[in-house]
């Protein structure tokens, strides 16, 4: 992996952004951050592993990163791309767009290992989509994020959150404002942890199954560090959203040991 030439460089509007990221979240709940990144890897080459439980947490997790000093490139659907405004500001902030369902999909791993090979911090969500497991955990991953850090040997760092859901409604914009009236009024907290690395040394990219092998590995690891996070809440979640839907056909089942 060559991060020599031409290393990426976060852009003012980006860093900007993180600082209204955490002034949105001041507004509407409080944002509580554990865990670190070792000093070395806040600057990259590194892989995000993030769990997906509302459309409010990429907000959280950009501003639980500004916490702790790291600047992130953020894969996305190609919905906020085209969005007005927003769709600007992914574009020049360097973030990775996903064309999700068609056969453009896989640009947007192509691009990701490019950036990491450069020395960007990639943040990602395993699982592909806001996670529909009827307790509201990590469900059975998508692969893209294990063969990223396999093809790249990037370490890849798990990020657990829990209550963004309680901000905006999954199927936001429908009940945005009552929402956000509601965690006002509230003030809910929210919880980012930053886990320890998770181990891919045994995993061999060559392997058959190798990604599927990494992925649960990285999905195990956000399992663990969610469970801290809603020690009151191990079954389902205290507060339920009436639109969520719930899915049963990709509940992640952990790995003995």
């Amino acid at each position: 992996m060559d991060t020599e030439h031409s290393p990426w460089q976060p852009p003012l509007i980006w860093r900007g952004a993180q600082l209204l990221a955490r002034a949105l979240v001041a507004l509407v709940a409080r944002l509580e951050v554990t865990g670190d990144v070792p000093a070395h890897l806040r600057r990259g080459p590194l892989v995000l592993a993030a769990n997906h439980i509302s459309p409010f947490d990429p907000v959280v997790l950009v501003a639980a990163c500004q916490v702790r000093g790291i600047v992130p490139r953020v894969m996305a659907t190609a919905g906020l791309f085209r969005a007005p405004v927003i769709g600007t500001l992914m574009r020049r902030a360097g973030h990775i767009r996903v064309d999700r369902g068609t056969t453009a999909v896989h640009r947007a791993l192509d691009a990701a290992t490019t950036a990491v090979a450069a020395g960007s911090v990639i943040l990602i969500y395993p699982e592909g989509r806001i996670g529909l497991d009827p307790g509201m955990w990590p469900e059975r991953g998508k692969t893209g994020a294990a063969r990223l850090a396999l093809d790249c040997g990037a370490p890849v760092i798990p990020v657990a959150q829990w209550g963004a859901h309680e901000v905006l409604p999954y199927r936001a914009p429908r009940g945005m404002l009552r929402g956000v009236a509601r965690a006002v009024w509230r003030r809910p907290v929210i919880r980012v942890h930053f886990g320890e690395p998770v181990d891919l040394g045994e995993v061999d990219a060559a392997d058959p199954g190798a990604a599927r092998r990494a992925t649960d590995r990285i999905i195990d690891a956000l399992t663990d560090a969610l469970a801290p996070l809603r020690p009151d809440e191990p079954d389902t979640p205290r507060y339920v959203d009436p639109g969520r839907p719930s899915d049963s056909s990709r509940v992640h089942r952990r790995r003995s040991g």
